[in-house]
Formats: C-alpha cells, structure tokens, sequence
C-alpha cells in the first residue's frame, strides 16, 4: 500500500463538501466516497463552516482594523533616510564599506 502525497483542497472545494454535508442527503462515508476525502476531515470542514457563517452577514464594508497611515509612514521613511545620509557623512563613509571610527 502506497502513501498518497499531501493534497491541499481550495476554499472553494471545502465550501462545497461542507455544504454538502450540511445538506444531509448523503452520509458521511458516501461524500468522503464521492469527494475522494477522508470523512473526519468532512467534519471538520463542516464544523468550521458552522463556526464562521456568522461573519458572512457582518458587514461587506467594514474593516476589523484600520489600515496604517500611509502619510505618517512616508514622513518616517522620509526622516530615516535623511539621518542615515547624515550619519553616513560624519562617520567619513567615503573611504569604504568598512571605514571604522
């Protein structure tokens, strides 16, 4: 008996088997049967289908977190560099790569 590789399945894939067992037509081991997958992992999905279907009608438009501040964060960049240019010049980094002090 040969081990099978390691498969991953797309969100979309373990949409349709979850929902598929939700639905209760068919057992366990007749979707593990017709979805090639094993019928612990069926459940699983299931489960994390349950858990998460509540997020579906939160909101399409809100945001969990703000995104950063792409001005400040510029500035920042903006400052950085300036000190490092400076700092470059006053240690003398015009001699080389390992100009020490």
């Amino acid at each position: 008996m040969t081990k099978r590789s390691r498969r991953n399945h797309s969100p979309a894939f373990k949409a349709k088997v979850a929902l598929a067992a939700l639905k209760g037509e068919e057992t366990l081991g007749q979707l593990a049967t017709r979805f090639d997958v094993h019928p612990n992992q069926i459940t699983l999905w299931k489960g994390q289908l349950l858990e998460r279907a509540g997020g579906v009608f939160s909101g399409a438009g809100e945001r969990s977190e703000p995104g950063p501040d792409l001005k400040s964060l510029h500035a920042k960049i903006g400052q950085l560099a300036l000190e490092n240019d400076f700092l470059a010049g006053a240690l003398g980094r015009d001699r080389g790569p390992s100009a020490k002090r």
